[in-house]
C-alpha cells in the first residue's frame, strides 16, 4: 500500500468523523476505560455509556467492584448484551487487578489479555484509547482495511502488523 494514499484516506476519514463522540471520552481513568471497553463488546455505545456511568457511580474503582455482589452488578448492567458473563468477568477482572497488579492496569497486550473478559481486540482498543500503538481488529476493521487496500490479510494478527 502506498503510504501517501493511505494518509490521504485517513485524513478524509478524520474529517468525516471529527464530530463523533467516543465512548471513552466519558471516562475519567484507566479503570473506567478498561471496564467500559469490556462492556462495549457487541453492545452499542448508546447502551454502554449510560450503563457504565451507573456502574461507576456505585463501583468507582477496582477495589469496590472486586467486592461487589454478582446480583448487584447484573442488575446494573442488564441492558448490556451478554450481561451475565460480563458481570462475572468485570468482577473477576477487578479482583485480578487488585491481586496481581496492585490495582494498576497493565499497559501491554500480553498482560492485559490475562485479565478476565479481556481478549486481544479489547486490549488493543483499550491501549489505542491511551495513545499506544494498537489496533482493535474486528470484522469491520478487517473489511475496511482490505477495501481501502491497506492489507491483503484476513488474519487479525497480520492486519494489526500491516
Amino acid at each position: 500500500m502506498d503510504k501517501k494514499k493511505a494518509l490521504k484516506q485517513l485524513r478524509i476519514l478524520e474529517k468525516k468523523s471529527s464530530d463523533m463522540r467516543l465512548a471513552a471520552e466519558s471516562w475519567n481513568n484507566d479503570f473506567e476505560i478498561l471496564i467500559s471497553t469490556i462492556l462495549s463488546a457487541r453492545t452499542r455505545d448508546e447502551v454502554t455509556i449510560p450503563t457504565a456511568e451507573k456502574l461507576f457511580k456505585i463501583y468507582p474503582n477496582s477495589k469496590s467492584l472486586a467486592k461487589a455482589k454478582l446480583s448487584s452488578v447484573k442488575k446494573i448492567i442488564k441492558p448490556i448484551n451478554f450481561y451475565n458473563n460480563k458481570s462475572k468477568n468485570i468482577i473477576a477482572c477487578a479482583k485480578a487487578l487488585n491481586e496481581n497488579y496492585s490495582g494498576k492496569i497493565p499497559m501491554n497486550i500480553d498482560e492485559l489479555i490475562k485479565l478476565p473478559g479481556v481478549g486481544r481486540k479489547t486490549a488493543n482498543v483499550f491501549l489505542s484509547e491511551l495513545n499506544h500503538d494498537a489496533l482493535g481488529v474486528d470484522t469491520h476493521v478487517s473489511y475496511i482495511s482490505q477495501k481501502l487496500g491497506w492489507t491483503k490479510n484476513k488474519n487479525p494478527y497480520k492486519i494489526e502488523e500491516d
